[in-house]
């Protein structure tokens, strides 16, 4: 395979990735929380979903290097729009996943927080990485 066919196919892959687990941590959540399990926000940072987290704090922090070297060897100007507003974007949408995880860290501990800002972080933080994925795709000019 090619070095930009690969690094590409990472890029994508880091995004597919981060938006699935996102989906599968969100799910369930929803279907515990559906059941009356009092104890889901508690394990939700727990052991068997620690891959997950893992594997979305991985994701997130190749993101940008990968998005810059696919930039840079396509020879894109970093002064395009699309670039800039996805950098702005990402950098939104990823600090409101870390106060998420900080707020989903206070619920584990049983300490009180409130359930609203948490599910706007959630949803907020979803949206930019959603419109990140298709200012990729699209990739206006």
């Amino acid at each position: 395979m090619e070095y930009l066919t690969t690094l590409k196919a990472a890029h994508i892959l880091a995004t597919v990735l981060l938006l699935a687990s996102a989906l599968g941590l969100a799910l369930w959540t929803w279907r515990a929380r559906r059941r009356g399990d009092a104890g889901v926000y508690g394990q939700l940072l727990r052991r068997p979903l620690l891959f997950v987290w893992l594997l979305m704090g991985v994701c997130l922090v190749s993101m940008p290097f990968t998005g810059w070297w696919l930039v840079h060897l396509i020879g894109w100007p970093l002064g395009q729009t699309w670039v800039l507003a996805s950098s702005v974007i990402y950098t939104v949408g990823a600090f409101s996943a870390w106060w998420l995880l900080v707020r989903l860290n206070r619920l584990r501990r049983a300490e009180p927080v409130g359930l609203r800002l948490t599910l706007a972080l959630a949803l907020f933080s979803g949206v930019c990485f959603l419109s990140i994925a298709g200012l990729m795709g699209a990739k206006p000019v």
